[in-house]
This record gives structure tokens, sequence and C-alpha cells, in this order.
């Protein structure tokens, strides 16, 4: 989706600074996402990706800049406020509620919402687009595989109605048949015009699938651009892509 030229970014970070437990995780980055576009952001374990979206999400707060979603200013917004304007993220290690079952953990997602006639109707939307959750839903997520419980933090986020969906390592330690699997819904999920922040370690994945993608290390964002661009570069071959 081609975002109009008058808008501003539907996310806009300037200058974010995070600091906790004596560390400087995150020093004054610039990112931006366009409504309807998918972003990847790479980088190394501890590069400060994840601080970097629990601070996005309300968990964490910022220690200096500003992040702006849908014109707002957010430094002061809490969690549950962030997600109620429209914006869901999925933990990394997805966070789901082990004794709850797969339909018990989808309308946690749905908590914030006051259109309880349309719940049912999402969660069966939830159900066509993961069939297996669909299959599932009396079972406790807790006994799920890894890949079912990514499908099942995925959904429970989505049941929200984010505008922005923030994934953090959405592959990890899922098996690569599984990682396929969830990398296709991710697809999909942009298909319909969602705008999606992707945070991942699989470097070369994160960026075929997005359009334009940063590159985060030690805190700070070191190469942005497209996809195809940062995919031929040699900084980016050398130290993700194994070139």
């Amino acid at each position: 989706m081609a975002h109009e030229a008058n808008l501003p970014p539907l996310l806009e970070v300037r200058n974010l600074q995070v600091a906790y437990g004596g560390i400087h995780a995150v020093k004054g980055i610039d990112l931006h996402i366009w409504a309807g576009e998918l972003v990847a952001l790479i980088g190394s374990n501890g590069a400060g990706k994840t601080t970097m979206l629990k601070t996005l999400a309300g968990l964490l707060h910022p220690a200096g800049g500003q992040i702006k979603y849908d014109g707002n200013n957010l430094n002061d917004v809490a969690a549950h406020r962030r997600v109620a304007m429209g914006m869901a993220l999925v933990p990394e290690g997805r966070g789901v509620f082990a004794r709850l079952t797969v339909a018990e953990n989808l309308l946690m997602g749905a908590y914030s919402r006051n259109d309880r006639h349309k719940i049912a109707t999402d969660l069966e939307r939830m159900y066509a687009l993961f069939p297996r959750l669909a299959e599932r839903r009396g079972q406790l997520a807790g006994t799920l595989s890894g890949g079912e419980q990514q499908m099942v933090a995925m959904a429970r986020a989505l049941m929200s109605h984010p505008r922005l969906l923030m994934l953090d390592e959405p592959s990890m330690g899922l098996a690569p048949l599984m990682v396929q699997k969830i990398f296709e819904t991710i697809r999909d999920i942009a298909a319909l015009g969602m705008s999606i922040l992707l945070v991942e370690q699989n470097a070369k994945l994160a960026l075929q699938t997005a359009k334009r993608g940063y590159v985060m290390e030690s805190g700070a964002i070191t190469l942005s651009g497209a996809s195809g661009e940062l995919l031929g570069s040699d900084a980016v071959q050398s130290a993700y892509l194994g070139g």
C-alpha cells in the first residue's frame, strides 16, 4: 500500500534513548513505518531490538526522544492504552497463557474491545487464518508445539484489532517447516493492509519478506533502506548472511 504524500507515518520514532539497569541499551534511534508497510529490523543478539519493541509497546519508559503513533505522542501513554489505540506486540518467547485453552488465549487478546458482538466473528477469522488453531481450540496452550504457540500469540495480538503489529523474533526456536508457515501467515496479514514491524534474527528471511529494513547494532541504527539494497549490501552480507 503506497503511503499518502500528505500523511505522517503511522509510527515515527525520533532520537529514542532507553537505559535500564545501568545499560544504555538504545542510543538515539530514528525509525518510521507508513500505514500498510511491512518493515524489518535486523541485528545480532544484544543489539537492543527487543528493548526498543518493549519501549514502543509501553513496557519500558524512554530516557529521551519521542515516539509518535498516528500523530499522537506516546511517551507517557500506558501500555494498555497503546493496545486500545491499535498497537499490538507479539513478544519474544510467545508468552501464551499455558493453562488456558487456545480459544481462551485468543479471547484474552480482545480484552480492550467493547464490540462484544464482533468478537465471535473475529475468532472465526483467526481460525481461518490459522487452521491448525481451529483444530486445537479446546486444547491447553501449554501443550502445543512451539510453532503452534507462536500462532496463538499472533492470533491473540490480532484479536485486539491492531493497526500496527510488532513481532519479536517469530522464528526463534522453530523447525524450518514451521518457520515457513509462520512467514507465509505474516505475508498474508501484510497483504490485508496491516502495518508490521518485524524484528527477526533470520536476516535473509526478514529482508525477503519486508519492503524496507533497518540494521541495528549496539543500540544504534547503522543502516537502513529498501530490503533489496540491504540484501545486496556487503556489510549486511558479511555480518548477517554469511557472505
